[in-house]
């Protein structure tokens, strides 16, 4: 590797001396981390006060959170089309009825996710990465739109694959933004309210496609209607991303010297960077031996088997229960009110009390498990009930806000970081490949084994959540034995990861 080290004078004038010259700070960027460049280059007052680092928070949320709510509400409509579509002819007019192929188009979104995932974390972290968000956005929007071109099962399969791969890697990507811009305690409520626009998103698009599923005419069935419109809003909304998203406190436009000191000093305390663009094979192999990610990755597994009946088949399961089409695809609407307030509400728990996102975790599973006993075991004519099991049953997606935000917060070290972001996405993506496939169209209206799976596997990632805990309780414990006390004062250098560095505490 080609170090790379940036020369840079702190009063930001060009020397004329060679006192001058002896000042200037040379910054290597290879093994540190970017932020030091903002350190190095700010000659005013390196104190603020609370109240000063509290506007600033609150400036950066007016300007990045609206952008990444959006975007995932948008992403999260685009993907879900599929169940909403079902109900207006999809499923007939691309013979997707016989046998599988209906749960295997839901399931094969997540085969480009994952073959999506690493390329494009990597080309984040290489290139300015609203850029890459941008460009990726309006691709997909493209690919979205020719799904009204497709004719048959074969050509849909094709573009869910392409959709997925496009996709991919949005959710990775946002974590790293989050990550840079926030502490660790603010981290698990940020990453909730971009989180939560799957459940509120849910709660709007049933809206949109039931007007769209009354257009007749112009040569198209009303669910070509729905991915023409979608695809049309996603491709304007990547110009939106371009201009506007702030991607990190280093490069960010819009902010004075003084902010983007602060903003960059204030992260010290999370000991684990804020930007590095060189990918260190080193950080990427430590990530494969190291207990904490797996276990992360089994529970992102585990809990989004869960998925696999909330965005692929609860308007099907609804109007299992004995509802019309129109009116199957108005009763999802509640469910997103329900799943979106708890999405936010768990990560909003995480952020006002220490130490618990562990057991947030334990206690959103518990909801997918009451949810699935009641879809498996009640009678088809208490609607009530299982109406009630269909609202609560994506109730995992609190759990799973506040897992990412755990991952970000107990991981240091930028290529870690990235590689392991876009992992626990590789256990997202299988967890809703095998989902949807556990629900066969002759298990309907009951779908009896996909319930028992979701059962089992939400046990399994509550109890994998304990373990998760009492692995970084033993973590620090064995660091606070040796006499190294948790500090900051090394955050920036040589980009420590957590394993690497002893003044890192793991959060719980």
């Amino acid at each position: 590797m080609v170090e790379e080290k940036q020369t840079v004078e702190p009063h930001e004038t060009t020397p004329h001396t060679l006192e001058e010259l002896k000042h200037i700070t040379t910054i290597d960027t290879v093994h540190q981390d970017e932020a030091i460049k903002v350190l190095a280059q700010y000659a005013g007052d390196e104190t603020w006060t609370p109240a000063e680092e509290k506007k600033l928070v609150r400036r950066v949320d007016r300007k990045l959170l609206s952008l990444l709510i959006v975007t995932y509400g948008l992403q999260y409509y685009d993907k879900a089309m599929l169940s909403q579509a079902a109900l207006f002819g999809l499923r007939t007019d691309l013979g997707l009825t016989t046998g599988n192929r209906y749960s295997f188009s839901a399931s094969i979104f997540y085969l480009g996710f994952i073959v999506g995932s690493y390329p494009a974390i990597l080309m984040a972290q290489r290139w300015p990465i609203e850029r890459v968000a941008a460009g990726i956005v309006s691709v997909w929007g493209m690919c979205l739109m020719c799904s009204a071109a497709c004719k048959n099962w074969q050509g849909f399969y094709a573009q869910r694959f392409f959709l997925g791969f496009l996709e991919s890697g949005i959710s990775p990507m946002f974590m790293l933004i989050v990550g840079g811009w926030y502490k660790k305690r603010e981290q698990a409520l940020r990453m909730g309210a971009w989180y939560c626009a799957t459940g509120y998103v849910s709660s709007i698009s049933p809206l949109i496609n039931y007007g769209l599923g009354h257009i007749t005419g112009g040569g198209l069935n009303s669910w070509q209607y729905m991915y023409i419109v979608a695809g049309a809003i996603t491709i304007i909304w990547s110009l939106v991303i371009l201009f506007f998203m702030p991607a990190d406190p280093i490069r960010a436009k819009g902010f004075n010297d003084r902010e983007r000191y602060i903003a960059v000093a204030r992260m010290k305390e999370n000991n684990s960077g804020v930007r590095n663009k060189h990918f260190k094979a080193e950080q990427a192999f430590e990530s494969l031996y190291d207990i904490k990610f797996w276990l992360v990755f089994s529970m992102a597994f585990l809990i989004m088997i869960a998925n696999g009946p909330v965005s692929s088949f609860i308007p099907i399961i609804i109007s299992g229960f004995g509802f019309n089409r129109l009116n199957s695809l108005l009763l999802t609407m509640p469910a997103g009110v329900i799943i979106g307030t708890v999405e936010l509400s768990a990560p909003y728990l995480a952020y006002k009390f220490k130490n618990i996102r562990t057991w947030l975790i334990v206690i959103c599973q518990c909801g997918t498990i009451i949810a699935s006993i009641l879809l498996w075991q009640l009678p088809r004519n208490e609607k009530g009930g299982l109406l009630f099991g269909a609202y609560i049953l994506a109730s995992f997606g609190g759990g799973y806000a506040v897992l990412m935000g755990l991952q970000i917060a107990n991981t240091a070290g930028y290529t870690k970081r990235s590689v392991t972001s876009s992992g626990i996405f590789v256990g997202y993506c299988l967890g809703n490949f095998v989902g949807p496939l556990l629900f066969k169209p002759e298990d309907a209206p009951v779908y009896a084994p996909g319930f028992k799976a979701v059962l089992g596997t939400s046990v399994a990632a509550a109890v994998l959540s304990v373990v998760y805990r009492y692995v970084c309780i033993w973590e620090n414990r064995k660091r606070d034995k040796t006499g190294t006390l948790e500090g900051f004062d090394h955050a920036y250098e040589d980009d420590l990861t957590d394993v690497k560095n002893p003044q890192f505490r793991y959060t719980l």
